[in-house]
């Protein structure tokens, strides 16, 4: 079953599956223009999701080959997947930021061999246990990984610039954190209901009305810079929550109103967890340590493999956001690294 949502003023959701994935789908939005239907994501690239897209574009009275253009929220394959095939289908632009398109043009050009031996080597650096690295020393392991040949976009999204869309106010805001090259889109245009607020917000996987977006490190094999994603996603959701939107059409879930309160959540969610790992930092432990010891959505040993690499990505993250408040150092010495509450 096809699934539809009109969200008035020229704008209609369809839900792309994304395969095995609690996630569930993907929340495409089809924005008219007078050049055509632009997408804000495509969705996973498998053919169900392909024929999810197909088949909800027929619902809105358009069809793929129509598409004008594509922009891209961020670089994940649950949102950039498919953007290849609609640009093959329909001859559409592709629009991204620069620092997620830098992503793609690295992904493309790097071997799956150079990404195990990079995972392989951060993890052995976070204290990841043998029998976890074995898995990825198996001389069975795959040869590719999902996403790893994405589209390289043609236009590159300015932070702060109006979108080149006929007929139509938005704006690109860089909302880095999930990935380094996240934006949100502002959809500058009175609320089609006449809700309070200033227009409505594409807020891809940055603002989600029950979910905390996963905040992982900015992987890069060959580059060794220091970042803080979560201090990003922090400096990210103040400035979101500064423009006031009247509804947020988020990725995925479902929109929702009161953007400052969700913020606020959000905020408040993040200096929580930060004060809890202080409590679990009275003692060294190592980033594989802590993720083992922090709260998920289930028990550490019910994580599976893929998911625990990102559980401790999220633990590295935050431990980087206490060391650059002074708040945790690593022990001086500590082989694989240790941290400890200061």
């Amino acid at each position: 079953m096809t699934h539809v949502t009109e969200h008035g003023g020229g704008v209609r959701s369809i839900e792309v599956p994304i395969p095995d994935n609690p996630l569930g789908h993907t929340l495409v939005y089809v924005v008219d223009t007078d050049r055509g239907p632009v997408l804000v994501d495509t969705g996973w690239d498998d053919p169900a999701s392909w024929d999810m897209l197909a088949a909800g574009l027929t619902a809105c009275g358009t069809s793929v080959a129509d598409i004008h253009g594509v922009v891209i929220t961020h670089h994940h394959p649950d949102h950039h997947g498919l953007s290849g095939a609609v640009r093959e289908a329909s001859g559409a632009w592709i629009a991204m930021h620069a620092a997620d398109t830098a992503i793609i043009r690295r992904t493309r050009g790097t071997a799956p061999d150079r990404w195990f031996s990079y995972m392989t080597d951060r993890l052995t650096a976070a204290g990841a246990p043998e029998e976890h690295l074995a898995v990825l020393r198996a001389p069975r392991r795959p040869r590719a990984l999902p996403g790893f040949s994405p589209a390289l976009p043609d236009r590159e999204i300015v932070p702060g610039e109006l979108l080149d869309l006929p007929g139509r106010r938005v704006r690109a805001i860089w909302t880095p954190g999930h990935t380094p090259g996240h934006v949100c889109l502002h959809l500058e245009e009175a609320h089609p209901a006449q809700l309070p607020g200033q227009g409505r917000l594409f807020s891809g996987d940055h603002l989600l009305p029950e979910i905390s977006p996963h905040i992982g490190l900015y992987e890069d094999p060959d580059d060794d810079t220091v970042t803080d994603p979560l201090g990003d996603y922090l400096d990210s959701l103040e400035r979101v929550g500064r423009l006031a939107p009247a509804e947020v059409l988020p990725a995925h879930q479902y929109a929702f109103t009161d953007t400052a309160a969700r913020v606020r959540e959000l905020l408040a969610h993040h200096e929580s967890r930060l004060t809890g790992l202080l409590t679990l930092l009275a003692e060294p432990l190592t980033a594989w340590q802590l993720a083992e010891r922090m709260e998920w959505n289930r028990p550490w040993p019910d994580i599976p493999f893929s998911s625990r690499n990102i559980a401790v990505s999220e633990a590295e993250a935050h431990l980087r956001r206490l060391v650059k408040l002074g708040r945790a150092e690593a022990v001086p010495g500590s082989d694989p690294v240790t941290y400890v509450a200061v």
